[in-house]
């Protein structure tokens, strides 16, 4: 496994006096590009900081990002780090070559600044000088990051809801009965 940053500066595209633009072609390494140029074609400086956390993830924990992982493997390298993470087990995450009592803060920490990295809503994601910073400063405090983009549990929550929104409910606001046909 040798990642490659070669499709990493697609933030450069743009002048400096933009903070996002538009493309008409969507290009970049899948796992990689952020939801918001995935869906969109929308990009940002934010975007190479997605691809940055992505990274990071696969070098601590030397997992493939393509893979599913979990105990079933049913989950994505970003939904598998954020569950360990959230549970208290974010050593778990790690690769064994890297497990030692000296560094266990440190993986964590890395840990923590990569799903910050990879939130589904861009500015939710730190700044790549944000980044540095944590990532050189023991002391500084460090946002607890929300479930990632292309989380699996997000777009099992979004069809449960447009389920649950056509579940044949008698009523409304307005008291108005919203009838279902339903051939024989």
């Amino acid at each position: 496994m040798k990642p490659k940053i070669s499709d990493f500066g697609m933030a450069r595209i743009f002048s400096n006096d933009d903070l996002e633009a538009n493309t008409s072609r969507i290009v970049g390494t899948i796992g990689y590009v952020p939801p918001e140029y995935a869906r969109k074609g929308i990009y940002s400086t934010k975007s190479d900081v997605y691809s940055f956390g992505v990274l990071l993830l696969q070098i601590i924990s030397g997992k493939k990002i393509s893979l599913l992982h979990g105990p079933n493997e049913c989950s994505s390298l970003l939904d598998y780090a954020y569950e360990l993470w959230n549970d208290g087990k974010g050593m778990e995450f790690m690769d064994e070559s890297l497990d030692d009592t000296y560094s266990s803060y440190k993986l964590l920490k890395c840990l923590q600044i990569a799903l910050l990295c990879v939130q589904e809503n861009p500015t939710d994601r730190p700044s790549m000088l944000e980044v540095f910073t944590m990532l050189k400063n023991v002391n500084t405090n460090i946002m607890i990051p929300k479930k990632p983009a292309f989380s699996k549990q997000n777009e099992q929550n979004k069809h449960t809801r447009k389920l649950e929104g056509y579940s044949g409910s008698t009523s409304s606001i307005n008291d108005v009965t919203i009838s279902d046909f339903v051939a024989r």
